[in-house]
């Protein structure tokens, strides 16, 4: 009897690997899916309810032939959202920067003015939510060469949320 019983623990013991091998080798072989190129990102942190926090990133694309690009991280902390850029390329000119009705490339009415941009960075707090900014899409987000010449821009990227 106890040898019936140690044939049947080794029994289960091989069918628990063998199962576990098909599965890790099929695991193996499925290819993953094709992930899209993506331009905006949201992260979302729940440790707090108090402090919820959102978090959307957007690539800002070279416009004009500018040399300049970069990204716009929009981060909701407590109901507001603040607004960072980060650009490559830029001098030290003040850019002004803006969060457009429509999309890139041919953006419409300023709906949010920024900071201007300032050596590549610039960083505002909007009193609106991610969820407010989400019912007005479209948006884009782009950054103009200089305040004298404000009908050019030198990058541009859309609001995705």
């Amino acid at each position: 009897m106890n040898e019936n019983k140690n044939l049947l623990i080794g029994v289960g013991v091989v069918a628990v690997l063998l199962v576990g091998y098909l599965l890790y080798s099929n695991m193996q072989k499925t290819p993953a899916a094709p992930q899209p190129a993506a331009t905006t990102t949201t992260t979302k942190n729940s440790a707090s309810p108090s402090a919820a926090m959102s978090k959307v990133t957007v690539t800002l694309s070279e416009q004009n032939k500018s040399g300049e690009s970069g990204t716009a991280t929009l981060t909701e902390v407590n109901g507001k959202v603040k607004v960072t850029l980060k650009m490559t390329g830029a001098g030290a000119v003040a850019q002004p920067a803006h969060i457009h009705v429509g999309v890139c490339p041919d953006v419409g009415a300023v709906k949010y003015p920024l900071t201007s941009v300032v050596n590549g960075m610039s960083e505002t707090m909007l009193d609106v939510t991610l969820a407010q900014l989400k019912s007005q899409l479209p948006l884009g987000i782009n950054v103009h060469k200089s305040a004298a010449e404000a009908k050019v821009y030198v990058s541009c990227g859309d609001l995705k949320l």
